[in-house]
């Protein structure tokens, strides 16, 4: 499976942005799809997925209440809302999907097989 990811940029705190992970090859079925980001210096870090196809969201504490993971499988698409943007939010943000997770494995990066290139988002203060 092949992943696109777009829709970053620069935003003010506060602000928005919407990220967008679009699958072609195959679609997400039963794949966990899930977003990760890597800020300079540090490491890929586990932003939010669904797990295995299914629609419950996972996130990590950062960003909880602030950013949301949906859907359209129509599209084979994965989106990230990010709302309240903070500072410490800025990275390069990458999908990622798999298709033979376990659960306790799903905020490991180096468990994905299929990534998307990247799409850098800066939030300025």
């Amino acid at each position: 499976v092949q992943l696109q990811a777009s829709g970053g940029g620069l935003v003010q705190a506060g602000g928005s942005l919407r990220l967008s992970c679009a699958a072609s090859g195959r679609t997400f079925g039963r794949y966990t799809v899930a977003w990760f980001r890597q800020a300079p210096g540090k490491e890929r870090e586990f932003v939010a997925a669904f797990f295995r196809g299914g629609y419950n969201p996972y996130y990590a504490d950062s960003v909880k209440g602030r950013f949301t993971i949906s859907r359209d499988n129509a599209k084979n698409t994965v989106y990230l809302q990010m709302n309240d943007l903070k500072p410490e939010d800025t990275a390069v943000y990458l999908c990622a999907a798999d298709g033979g997770l376990i659960m306790s494995s799903m905020t490991l990066s180096q468990q994905y097989d299929y990534w998307g290139q990247g799409t850098q988002v800066t939030v300025s203060s």
